[in-house]
């Protein structure tokens, strides 16, 4: 645990809003949550952003002039552009300049700038990204890898299952986190081999309740982390995105189908919206890299100002809670 200020480096030039919402978001940050803030980025770019062209206090604008696109190929992006704003932010984390980093940008291309400047916790194999899967009235479940590492062996998703379970635990402070292996059915033999070898080996891990379906996803009581490989995660979490967008749909059209609805709505409409924040990615933060030597928050590419703040908000909990420090101390080699 710590109480220094922290200082946040922020790469202003990725997502679909770059600059002017992760300016904005980044100087809310500054103001809001009384952090330092440094925003990469060019600077002239960067500055049309900002009132009056005026950097307040506690932000600091470092020029950087390549940006990597979210079509770009990342890996080869990131060794190319070593001006790139996702790439100077990583290397302010392993500088020491920033505590933690966070990115709108190439999914990609922040995940291969953390490994690359800032390096894998020794022991870990491959770095998983964890997602906060929303759960109504209940602290929300982590969603373990989300894209990462579509490829995994089956030891990369025990430590993936170590670290969802040490990540659950700083972030919302659950005594004994359960760990389910999200596969096509609840029962013992469900899957695919890769599944089946998994489920033999998460045997003998703390807090395994067994197989997990899609269906107990926002769903309280199963299991607190979900463990699968990357291109399982992302499917699954791209489904929940869109099935929710869906239902929104439907809901806000309904209410606005007859003129006894959109008085109905005048009513509703409010406790709803209050009612969905909950699932709002503007204001559920960010998801984080775990198994670098740092923390890194990766944030969704539509990235509003709030998105910014709340993925902040998520960094902040990470450093303060020392969760990189956890992930040395409890994860341990895959073999």
């Amino acid at each position: 645990m710590t109480s220094e200020r922290i200082t946040i480096a922020v790469a202003a030039m990725g997502g679909d809003n770059a600059p002017g919402e992760i300016v904005v978001g980044a100087l809310a940050t500054a103001a809001e949550l009384e952090v330092g803030v440094r925003l990469y980025g060019r600077e002239e770019e960067v500055l049309a952003h900002v009132p009056g062209g005026v950097v307040p206090d506690g932000v600091v604008v470092v020029d950087c002039r390549e940006v990597v696109a979210m079509d770009d190929e990342p890996a080869a992006a990131v060794r190319r552009m070593k001006d790139a704003s996702v790439v100077r932010c990583a290397q302010a984390v392993r500088d020491g300049e920033a505590a933690a980093m966070i990115s709108a940008g190439n999914t990609g291309a922040a995940m291969a700038a953390a490994l690359l400047r800032i390096g894998r916790i020794p022991g870990i194999a491959r770095p998983a990204i964890a997602v906060p899967v929303p759960v109504p009235g209940h602290h929300p479940q982590v969603l373990i890898d989300a894209g990462a590492t579509v490829d995994a062996a089956p030891e990369w998703l025990v430590q993936f299952a170590r670290m969802g379970r040490v990540y659950a635990k700083a972030r919302w402070d659950i005594d004994a986190p359960t760990i389910g292996l999200l596969s096509n059915g609840e029962e013992e033999g469900k899957g695919d081999q890769l599944r089946k070898t998994v489920f033999d080996l998460l045997r003998k891990e703390a807090g395994f309740v067994g197989n997990v379906e899609g269906s107990d996803l926002m769903q309280p009581g199963r299991a607190d982390v979900f463990v699968t490989d990357g291109f399982t995660g992302n499917v699954a979490l791209k489904s929940i995105e869109s099935a929710l967008r869906s239902l929104a749909t439907i809901v806000f059209t309904t209410l606005e189908s007859t003129d006894e609805a959109r008085e109905a709505s005048k009513v509703v409409l409010p406790l709803l919206l209050g009612a969905a924040e909950a699932y709002d990615p503007d204001l559920t933060g960010g998801a984080v890299l775990l198994g670098v030597k740092g923390v890194c928050v990766i944030s969704h590419g539509s990235s509003m100002a709030p998105a910014v703040v709340s993925a902040a908000r998520v960094a902040i909990e990470c450093v303060r809670a020392g969760v990189v420090q956890q992930l040395r101390e409890t994860v341990t080699d895959a073999g």
